[in-house]
């Protein structure tokens, strides 16, 4: 696959080298200088087609790659500048040519170019125009901005610009379902697409710009085409399954609507053949666009999720995938200052799962010795999820000096999954997991400039959180089998034919956090910032174990180990002062917080209480090179600390064969964080550069000392030595770039070596500590084109290495896309992946693959739209993945049963 993916390139790259000719030169004003960000962009007069463009760099220079013996029209604008137009006849030589703009008002353009610039800068905003780049075989929003150059669209729809992730996508400037990126790239029709915006330095509050630090926020603005506008318009598809086994149908409806006033978004899909528009992991991940209002705090005050770790897809595969999802989006105006939005998103899917895994422990004991304990076993799975996602927000804007917002969200979900496990160690085992959290979010801004001097910003966000899952485990029981560690519980009975356990947990949440900022601005350059802020978290954790006997009676363990029953209050009150100060190139915003901390709990009778004080310094510091080149430096010292459920002293059962028990005397970890930050993005030949590197240092952690016994587990929180400190050293990079217009080509690697420590017991009880380190590696290298009349195909290389404490992974996958648009309505799509995972120790060794297919047919103008699309094609049965355990300093592999060749005919017509 290397080798071709060479040989391709070398032929494509020689092919268009030796048809193409060097048009250059330098864009002067009348003064001489050299003009930056000028457009150049060539027409050429028989096809009418852009054949070639460029943006000057910061010398002037530009740079077209044009056909030979053609003539062109030749644009060249800069903002402010009259537009000069030049005819180009090329022969077999380069030309050199340089050109001077004026601004005299009376000058005419000599030939009128309808033709607009496929990219464009206005300051900080970045326009691509979307129809430069499309060859007919684009349907959603991703497939556009896969082809731009400088955005990159990963599996899971995120979207990275010049290496920064996309914060939120817009559409005529009004979020998109809040933003969602994955939401927005996998739904908005690329037919409705007229440009696309980039927004860099993306501060939605206007009042704020220029006193935060927002170089690395990036948002998506689309703009739509003239027909989409104050018209509804979208699509429904419908298909069949053709040749399956058992019934397999989609119906993929998706309305829109936009206009100056309001905006409504309606998107359904049904199917049963694995399009999962929202999985759980984005569930969880959901912010609903809350900032993180306390990042320049220096506490790290999370509440964690008691979700019970309900299998998660590999790749959004498993055995069997039943979805139903709907989702609503509106923005209404009901006067130019007052914005109301909102949306509603519903999911309901059912999924088989299915997992074959071989999980190995290498034990290193405190004499030297080694032993190695391994399992193997078949996890069947049921899952059953209902997902709620509800948002309504306010945004009041009565002038530049005012800016006022209320936002509110609610997440419910309905959760259930049921397991089977065959175990080389524990035969049979039965388990259930089943919980209904819901969380309602809400945070209130308002920002307020008095004058040119003085700005206030005051932000309050409420979390309530209820949670209340469920975990049932039914193991074999046999004389001659490890009984599971929840056997040894006080109060359980061994007499029964079956080890059945079970648990409730009631957790409950109510945290507020709130600051008040103030902004003085010393000089246009220069500013103060004084921060006011508090963190309040109030929680309330219990549950029971209880264990169902033969005659189904329930055996409850009522020792205090077994039960737990506590409160616990955390409160940061802090005051932060920040100077934030431009000298030439280089920007610098030091700043320290002071904290009073205080802490209690209450359980088992009695409270634990304890305060403490704190200075905590950051610094910020960007050394802006060129315009579009920077070298950004992040160091920040964090206190960091746990919630409610590291806290309870009572046993949780973790998973039938671990148990865990909290810590009520915990205290914070201490972090310091170092991050180095090089970004480039040339607009002259569309290169993009980013590298970053970060280390952390965190001493005092809150680590598990663990008692391993064969493959079971019992563990209890602790603060760990602080001279037993855990490290990651981390780093990524990436080289990208577009060139000749048709081509794009980038290179990806990703570095993160990792030091953990935990405390083992021994079966003595004697403690020694362990170390494991980790390191991981990940390089990328992929090449694409875009041609409008002949195929385009992207190759691309994966390869990674796993190296941890036990073995070493690798895996490598290389692949190949394909899309060409014939015959004026024929589009055809495939994607082929190749998979070859083995291991240092050669005990893994496979392959798998995996082959798409889509064939469209859809005649010029018409609304209606024929596919045939095949998923699975070589019917691959299972794919792969390798894991590691620092805890336990185990290595799984495990390989994941997925859905067979499905062959769908569907049909599309569009509003």
């Amino acid at each position: 696959m290397k080798y071709i993916f060479l040989l391709f390139t070398f032929l494509i790259s020689s092919f268009s080298f030796s048809q193409n000719i060097r048009f250059e030169g330098i864009v002067k004003d009348t003064t001489n200088v050299p003009l930056e960000m000028a457009n150049v962009m060539a027409v050429n007069k028989v096809t009418k087609a852009v054949d070639a463009y460029s943006i000057t760099n910061d010398k002037g220079r530009f740079l077209l790659n044009l056909n030979s013996n053609s003539t062109y029209n030749v644009r060249i604008t800069f903002l402010g500048l009259k537009t000069k137009n030049l005819t180009i006849e090329t022969k077999t030589e380069n030309i050199v040519q340089n050109v001077v703009l004026s601004a005299d008002a009376n000058e005419l353009a000599a030939v009128e170019i309808v033709r607009e610039m496929p990219v464009s800068i206005k300051g900080d905003t970045i326009i691509y125009n979307a129809d430069s780049f499309k060859d007919g075989t684009e349907r959603k929003l991703e497939d556009v901005l896969k082809k731009l150059p400088g955005v990159e669209v990963n599996k899971d729809g995120e979207i990275e610009v010049e290496g920064k992730k996309v914060q939120k996508v817009m559409v005529e400037g009004k979020d998109f379902f809040d933003g969602d990126t994955k939401i927005a790239t996998k739904n908005i029709p690329a037919d409705a697409l007229d440009k696309i915006q980039v927004l860099r330095n993306y501060n939605e509050v206007t009042n704020l710009k220029g006193l935060e630090n927002n170089e690395e926020s990036v948002a998506i603005n689309i703009k739509l085409k003239e027909g989409k506008k104050n018209f509804w318009f979208g699509d429904m598809t419908a298909g069949i399954g053709v040749g399956n086994e058992n019934d397999r149908h989609i119906l993929n409806p998706k309305l829109f609507y936009y206009s100056p006033k309001y905006s409504i978004n309606v998107i359904g899909n049904f199917n049963n053949i694995g399009e999962l528009p929202l999985t759980m992991q984005d569930y969880f991940k959901f912010t609903g666009g809350f900032k993180n209002m306390m990042k320049k705090g220096g506490t790290n005050f999370n509440v964690s999720s008691n979700d019970l770790g309900i299998m998660g897809m590999r790749n959004d595969r498993a055995a069997a995938i039943d979805t139903k999802f709907g989702a609503a989006n509106f923005s209404y105006n009901p006067s130019k200052a007052w914005t109301i939005s909102g949306f509603g998103i519903f999911s309901a899917n059912e999924t088989d799962l299915e997992t074959n895994s071989k999980t190995v422990r290498t034990d290193k004991l405190p004499d030297g010795t080694s032993v190695t304990i391994a399992e193997n076993s078949q996890n069947i799975s049921n899952q059953k999820n209902n997902l709620g996602l509800f948002k309504l927000s306010s945004s009041y804007v009565p002038s530049e000096k005012v800016h006022f917002d209320y936002d509110g969200l609610l997440k419910i979900s309905d959760q259930n999954e049921d397991s089977s496990v065959l175990s080389s160690i524990f035969k049979d085992v039965y388990t259930n997991k089943k919980q209904k959290p819901f969380s309602f979010n809400q945070n209130l801004n308002y920002y307020y400039t008095m004058d040119d001097k003085n700005v206030f910003a005051f932000e309050m966000q409420h979390l309530y959180q209820d949670e209340n899952p469920f975990y049932n485990a039914n193991l074999y029981k046999d004389a001659f089998i490890i009984p599971p560690p929840f056997a040894s519980l006080d109060g359980y009975d061994n007499s029964q034919n079956r080890n059945d356990i079970n648990q409730n947990r009631f957790v409950k949440t109510n945290k507020i956090d709130a600051k008040l900022d103030y902004y003085y601005m010393v000089t246009p350059k220069s500013n103060i910032n004084i921060t006011l802020g508090n963190t309040n978290s109030y929680q309330n954790f219990d549950s029971h174990i209880f264990q169902v006997m033969n005659n189904d009676s329930q055996n409850f363990l009522n020792d205090p180990k077994n039960n737990n029953d506590v409160s616990y209050a955390f409160n940061d009150a802090f005051l932060g002062l920040h100077y934030k100060f431009i000298k030439g190139k280089f920007t610098f915003n030091p700043g320290v917080s002071a904290h009073a901390y205080s802490m209690n709990n209450e359980q088992l009778g009695s409270e634990y209480k304890k305060t403490f004080y704190r200075f905590l310094p950051d610094v910020y510091a960007l050394w802006q090179l060129k315009k579009s080149e920077t070298l950004t430096y992040n160091f920040s010292l964090a206190n960091n600390f746990t919630d409610i459920n590291k806290l309870a002293q009572g046993f949780l059962v973790s998973n039938y064969n671990s148990l865990f028990s909290g810590n009520r005397t915990l205290e914070n970890s201490l972090s310091q964080v170092h991050s180095l930050r090089y970004f480039k993005y040339n607009m002259f030949n569309f290169e993009n550069i980013f590298a970053n590197i970060t280390y952390t240092k965190q001493v005092d952690a809150i680590k598990n000392r663990a008692l391993l016994t064969s493959v079971n587990q019992v563990s209890s929180a602790v603060n760990i030595n602080s001279n037993f400190a855990d490290e990651t050293l981390s780093g990524n990079g990436a080289y990208g770039r577009s060139f000749l217009r048709y081509y794009k080509a980038s290179t990806r690697v990703g570095l993160n070596w990792s030091k953990y420590n935990n405390i083992r017991v021994n079966s003595d009880n004697t403690e020694f500590f362990q170390t494991t380190k980790s390191f991981t590696q990940s390089y990328n290298v992929s090449f694409s084109t875009n041609y409008k009349e002949i195929p385009n195909i992207e190759l691309a290389y994966n390869f990674s290495v796993n190296d941890n404490f036990s073995d070493t992974f690798y895996t490598d996958a290389p692949s190949v896309t394909l899309n060409y648009y014939f015959l004026n309505a024929f589009s055809f799509t495939s994607e082929y992946t190749f998979y070859h995972n083995r291991n240092k120790s050669e005990t893994v060794n496979n392959e798998y693959d995996f082959l798409s297919a889509n064939l469209m047919y859809q005649r010029k103008n018409s609304k209606w739209e024929w596919k045939l699309s095949a998923t699975n094609l070589l019917n691959t049965t299972s794919l792969n993945d390798s894991s590691f355990n620092q805890l336990g300093g185990s290595s799984s592999f495990s390989s994941y049963i997925v859905q067979p060749r499905y062959v769908i005919l569907s049909l599309k017509y569009a509003l």
